[in-house]
């Protein structure tokens, strides 16, 4: 039969003292949770400014971590790449910030922090906890990035003549520890302390091997940005990636494109000649790189310029969502939607898009419609359907305004108006809203007729 560790009361308390104490060490208020192998919660703590929710959200990472077996990070990476199916499976904190713990390669547990960015979530939950198993099998728990040659030396077992020798030590009593790791990671210490080992060479420690890596990255960083062409590369093969590569990891810049689909589908969304140009292009440099994500880089070094800039145009344009919706307040967003779409002087009637019955003259009141003819033909035009019942209005309507380039005010382009230009629209808005029974009587006779002729 299989054994395995579990976590303990002391030990859920070593883990969440340690966690918090690189926490407050970084001035992070966030909650810490500890999970066991099935996700059931073993202790929490809410640090001082924490918000409210992440008592919520750090267990349901935590759970996540040590039902997944994996970190929650992987989760959020599969949904952030295009696979939105997952959003239905039964977990909840699929965001980064969950980390199993593994011994012997095996879960027996997991933390979740929520409260800060998302990596630093993570940094917590994975703060340098140290487990080990003593000979009689109980979790032994410290503190750090702790390094075999920094680590106390064990005391052998003492027995006394004719005493049995301990179950667990070794032929010199030295006692024999199995290593837990944090996440599925290498373990941080030596199963085993042997003489033989002190005389070998032994592979860096984690917390040496960060410290000379963080070096590299700010390096490689400073490189980068002395080298706007190379950048740039770099830049469009993390696109690329996100584009054309279904999890691909192939990259070392933390930059994630998303590229969203639609909520609601519009009525013939597919057939517009935009979806078609895009599916085109699309298809069009899928032929032109490799079926291998490892060899998109050499691919994109051997394109000249001009092509790298016209991938590179295709791929930021997937990430564009300008889609309003009721449960998606975004605001910041949508201004800078109509920032983009004046810089590249959209227009939505050039592009092919015409109003119709179905999709948005038959969907809206017959006031609208009304309004629509009006704005586009004038007066005269609207007072010819007005009599109509709403389905004839709508199928006239739509004849009425073919090849006029009306379109509704979502899909107009917003113009800004020039600053220090309000006493301008104050003295254009004084006629319509001063306007005499002399301006209105032109009106009202006109009006007369045409409801004359609807009564008959």
């Amino acid at each position: 039969m299989k054994t395995k560790a579990v976590l303990g009361a002391q030990d859920v308390k070593k883990i969440l003292a340690a966690a918090e104490a690189h926490a407050l060490q970084n001035n992070w208020a966030v909650t810490i949770a500890v999970a066991d192998d099935g996700g059931h919660l073993l202790g929490l703590l809410r640090g001082d400014g924490a918000p409210p929710v992440s008592s919520h959200i750090a267990p349901a990472k935590a759970r996540t971590a040590a039902m997944g077996r994996r970190e929650s990070k992987g989760y959020e990476d599969i949904i952030n790449q295009g696979r939105y199916s997952f959003l239905s499976a039964p977990l909840e904190g699929m965001l980064e910030g969950g980390v199993p713990v593994v011994a012997d390669g095996q879960v027996i547990g997991a933390v979740g922090v929520s409260g800060v960015k998302s990596n630093e979530d993570a940094e917590i939950a994975r703060a340098g906890i140290f487990v080990s198993i003593d000979s009689e099998g109980a979790p032994h728990i410290d503190r750090g990035f702790v390094r075999p040659e920094d680590e106390a030396p064990v005391e052998p077992v003492q027995g006394g003549a004719g005493d049995a020798p301990e179950a667990a030590a070794s032929a010199n009593g030295t006692i024999q520890r199995a290593v837990i790791t944090i996440g599925g990671g290498a373990p941080t210490g030596s199963e085993i302390d042997t003489p033989e080992e002190d005389e070998t060479i032994r592979p860096l420690s984690d917390r040496l091997v960060t410290e000379l890596t963080a070096h590299r990255t700010l390096a490689l960083r400073d490189a980068l940005a002395n080298d706007p062409h190379i950048a740039f590369q770099a830049v469009l093969h993390a696109l690329c990636l996100n584009a054309f590569y279904r999890y691909a990891s192939n990259t070392c810049l933390e930059i994630t494109a998303k590229h969203s689909g639609f909520s609601a589908q519009a009525p013939g969304l597919a057939e517009t000649a935009s979806a078609k140009a895009i599916d085109a292009r699309h298809a069009q440099w899928a032929k032109q790189l490799p079926e291998a994500s490892a060899a998109l880089w050499d691919t994109l070094t051997a394109f000249d310029s001009d092509s790298q800039a016209a991938l590179f145009a295709h791929c930021a344009a997937l990430t564009v969502n300008v889609v309003k919706e009721p449960w998606n307040r975004r605001p910041d967003a949508f201004a800078h939607g109509d920032q983009l779409a004046r810089t590249v002087n959209l227009d939505l009637a050039a592009a092919g898009w015409a109003p119709t019955v179905d999709n948005y003259l038959g969907r809206v009141p017959k006031a609208r419609i009304l309004e629509a003819v009006r704005e586009a033909k004038g007066e005269q035009s609207a007072q010819l359907i007005d009599h109509l019942k709403k389905t004839d209005m709508a199928k006239e309507a739509e004849r009425l305004l073919a090849g006029t380039g009306w379109l509704p005010e979502p899909l107009r382009l917003v113009e800004v108006a020039p600053v220090g230009d309000e006493s301008t629209g104050e003295s254009e808005a004084l006629p319509d809203f001063l306007a005499g029974d002399e301006d209105e009587a032109p009106a009202d006779a006109d009006e007369e007729p045409a409801h004359m002729v609807a009564a008959e």
